[in-house]
């Protein structure tokens, strides 16, 4: 099979199939991110390794443009905050971070992104390998440069960007406190939730400070009915049992946290209850832990947006006038910080419009026999 890239020695460049490109002045090759899906992690391995050998060198580098790629000029143009590097014979994703902390310690700073980022690289198959402030600054800005090593089989160069760009994204959220869902998401698995402190519940994140009752079937029901809620709404969303809300003029905020109990049943009780209270099953959903070493912790699920084919999601059960309804059908879904029915006559057209599908399939079935 052809390589997606090589080096040639004689001509002492990079090639590939719709160019090539030169060593530069900054010691490296440069290449604009939209090219990076062309070519195999393995094959730029091995053309950054025939370069490497060529020039003697220990580290070989392409740096990344993210902006016009003819406007980059060597001595004026800073490259992207992410570059692939060859150090040793491993292939390497180099990002920088700045990091703009008052309150700066450069001796636990790296221990401090070690935690956050081992979860997501370890997701990524990936590892850190180095944590290094470029240089020795006594005022803020300060400017982290942190390699990562990537597996490179079946994968793409531009896989491995991606790796480094949601990098930078996760520390530059738990710094800012400007979180998305996503990056929220891998705060909670680095067992980061104290970032969450003083930001707001919303359309896609709603928190409880103790565990919902599953030993009765009013908890189980509003378990279903929380996860349908996010479900049902455009974007997905995260519940978090664990921590405790504050109700402002403008809504709620994340007030603190108040670690609930954890055995070894508790996911499973959280599966049990929506597999025998919500349908259909949401795709992709996750319930996950993470534990304080103390026998409690923070239970979160998390609800990927879901195919509109799907919606709406149904809870089987309704709390009405505080009586459970086991044979009622409850339908919600998220807006803004509150959660709304969906009201009969959307109810009413959505399976109209489905029982009029069916029947034309069906209709056409007959007419071609």
């Amino acid at each position: 099979m052809p390589r997606t890239i090589r080096f040639d020695r004689r001509l002492e460049e990079l090639q590939f199939e719709s160019g090539s490109r030169q060593y530069r002045d900054i010691e490296g090759f440069v290449f604009h991110e939209s090219e990076l899906a062309r070519f195999k992690a393995v094959d730029l391995r091995n053309a950054l390794d025939g370069a490497a050998r060529l020039y003697e060198a220990d580290e070989t580098d392409v740096y990344i443009v993210e902006g016009d790629i003819d406007e980059f000029d060597d001595e004026w143009s800073p490259p992207g905050p992410v570059q692939i590097s060859l150090q040793d014979g491993i292939l390497v994703v180099q990002i920088h971070v700045i990091t703009k902390v008052e309150e700066f310690n450069k001796e636990t700073l790296p221990e401090v992104y070690s935690s956050i980022l081992a979860p997501y690289l370890a997701r990524r198959r990936a590892t850190l390998r180095e944590i290094e402030m470029t240089a020795d600054y006594h005022v803020a800005p300060y400017v982290w440069r942190i390699d990562i090593e990537c597996n490179p089989r079946n994968r793409l160069v531009s896989e491995l960007y991606e790796v480094g760009s949601d990098a930078i994204a996760l520390l530059d959220a738990a710094e800012s406190g400007e979180l998305t869902r996503e990056t929220t998401l891998e705060l909670l698995r680095a067992g980061r939730a104290d970032v969450l402190i003083g930001q707001p519940e919303g359309p896609w994140l709603d928190v409880k400070s103790a565990h919902y009752g599953l030993d009765t079937t009013h908890g189980k029901i509003a378990l279903a009915q929380a996860v349908a809620r996010f479900a049902n709404a455009e974007h997905g969303g995260i519940v978090v049992a664990g921590m405790r809300g504050r109700r402002i003029p403008s809504g709620e905020l994340i007030h603190s946290l108040c670690p609930v109990p954890l055995d070894g049943r508790t996911l499973r009780r959280y599966q049990s209850a929506l597999e025998n209270h919500l349908y259909p099953p949401p795709d992709l959903l996750d319930i996950e832990e993470f534990p304080d070493g103390q026998g409690q912790g923070i239970v979160f699920l998390h609800i990927p947006p879901q195919p509109e084919e799907l919606k709406p999601f149904l809870v089987h059960g309704a709390v009405v006038d505080d009586r459970i309804e086991g044979a009622f059908i409850s339908i919600v879904r998220r807006r803004g910080e509150g959660s709304i029915p969906i009201t009969a006559p959307a109810i009413h057209s959505t399976l109209a419009a489905g029982r009029a599908l069916l029947r034309r399939g069906q209709l056409s079935k007959e007419s071609e026999d």
